[in-house]
């Protein structure tokens, strides 16, 4: 069965591209600057705003104070530990969510009556904000970590499904073909033929599931389900009570890049697996 995989893993279009080889810090230099000139033209939007006067320097400061604000808090205790705690928070829950969702997808995808029964039904979870499940996430578990990790289940895991079962559900009927002229059967055709054939979509649900995590997490912060402890979203809400709004908006480039981040990590993901499966060119 190995062997088969090892096959399979050699159709690749690459070969067959007359197109020279991109070096990688080109490929990586074109995928950067087009973001680098986006954020310096949203930063100078930001600036031409403040200038316009169209809210007083205490509501919107512009980038300067902000920026500066960003540079004195960075390394300090409390904004450390408000970081660490979002993020082991959002890894845990995503980390849950992924299991869940990995494994409700492929049961869904192989069981016919199961599909039938709650196929509809992750495409319905998907679609409910996540904020709306912290009033019974409240009344079952009151006001702590576990609410939070509830509703980010809900958001993330029928997102991980959902494009889980997508991909199975695209994969080339040539390979499932192909497959099974080499051998393979049941749980061996989905393990080495279908499976890594849908990995692509399911990279795309994995992002869309971090996605749907880090904004229920946000909201479940900010609304004070565990205001106690400190968080980004705690901080946020503190710096609003305050009306401090070059802290505000410093927590809110903190969450902005972390987005950055975490959406750069799965893009390169997905990068590596459709060039392993020759869904892209040299240049890519």
């Amino acid at each position: 069965m190995a062997e088969m995989a090892v096959e399979l893993d050699r159709v690749e279009v690459d070969d067959l591209d007359p197109r020279p080889r991109v070096s990688r810090r080109l490929r990586v230099w074109s995928s950067l600057w087009p973001k680098l000139v986006a954020v310096a033209l949203a930063i100078g939007l930001w600036q031409v705003v403040v200038w316009a006067g169209w809210q007083p320097d205490y509501a919107l400061p512009g980038p300067g104070p902000v920026f500066k604000r960003l540079a004195q808090d960075l390394g300090t205790a409390n904004f450390d530990l408000g970081v660490a705690v979002t993020l082991r928070r959002a890894l845990f829950g995503y980390a849950i969510a992924v299991a869940i969702g990995s494994l409700v997808g492929i049961l869904v995808a192989r069981v016919i009556v199961l599909r039938k029964a709650i196929g509809a039904a992750i495409l319905g979870l998907q679609s409910m904000p996540s904020i709306a499940w912290f009033p019974l996430a409240i009344l079952l578990f009151g006001l702590n970590e576990t609410a939070i990790f509830f509703v980010v289940i809900l958001g993330a895991a029928p997102a991980i499904a959902g494009g889980l079962l997508s991909g199975v559900d695209h994969v080339q009927p040539l390979l499932v073909r192909v497959g099974r002229v080499m051998g393979a059967r049941g749980l061996g055709l989905y393990r080495h033929v279908i499976l890594p054939a849908a990995l692509p979509s399911f990279v795309g649900g994995l992002k869309q599931g971090w996605a749907f995590a880090w904004r229920s997490l946000m909201a479940g912060e900010i609304i004070g389900i565990v205001g106690h402890q400190f968080s980004i979203g705690q901080q946020i809400q503190v710096a609003r009570d305050f009306a401090d709004s070059e802290q505000l908006l410093a927590i809110m480039v903190v969450i902005f890049v972390i987005g950055i981040v975490v959406d750069s990590l799965f893009g390169t993901l997905d990068t590596a697996i459709r060039r392993r499966w020759g869904l892209l060119g040299s240049e890519a």
